[in-house]
């Protein structure tokens, strides 16, 4: 369930950063680009035999992927604005799950229970909208609006969730915030150099 559920979480945040608007790169521009997001991201398939689920090839549209970059347009929405408008970001949400036709489900295994927002609609969109939206709405809804967010890098605008436990996430990566560290640093040598 945990792990589900921090999956939900990268799926929403792969999603929005399939665009690197600064880099001007879009890695969902195919309908074969789509089908291997979905590959590589299985829990946002949907839990029926339309999605085929590793059976055999995926049948995918140019309507699809249409809607699917619409959605992640949404997510990416949330994603960037919730630490300064969370309303915003929840009305993003809200319509997005109302738009999915998103429904609750209680699943359980193991001695487990928990619950689950599928949608009653096989279309992958309205599917990968109902997990991805609920999974964030969850991250605000217990942790806060803050904990979404934009890197920190001058050069990046790729999105991230903090599910630390302090809270303090600003870069997507730690290989960005090791750029920032790095430019900090040359940057504080110059300056004593340059005295």
């Amino acid at each position: 369930m945990k792990d589900a559920y921090y999956s939900l979480v990268q799926t929403a945040v792969d999603l929005a950063n399939t665009l690197r608007p600064i880099k001007g790169e879009d890695a969902l521009e195919t309908v074969e680009q789509l089908r291997d997001f979905l590959d590589d991201h299985p829990a946002a398939e949907p839990p029926s035999p339309a999605a085929n689920q590793g059976t055999g090839p995926r049948h995918l549209t140019r309507a699809d992927l249409a809607e699917v970059r619409a959605l992640r347009e949404t997510v990416r929405k949330v994603l960037e604005r919730a630490n300064a408008d969370a309303d915003e970001a929840a009305a993003l949400i809200n319509d997005g799950l109302r738009r999915s036709r998103a429904t609750p489900v209680l699943r359980h295994e193991d001695d487990h229970w928990w619950t689950e927002v599928t949608s009653d609609t096989d279309r992958c969109s309205a599917h990968l909208a109902a997990t991805t939206l609920s999974a964030l709405a969850s991250v605000i809804a217990t942790l806060g609006p803050a904990r979404l967010g934009v890197c920190a890098g001058p050069t990046c605008r790729a999105t991230f969730v903090d599910l630390s436990r302090n809270g303090s996430k600003q870069y997507c990566t730690r290989t960005c915030a090791h750029r920032a560290s790095v430019a900090a640093y040359r940057s504080r040598r110059s300056l004593s150099a340059g005295t």
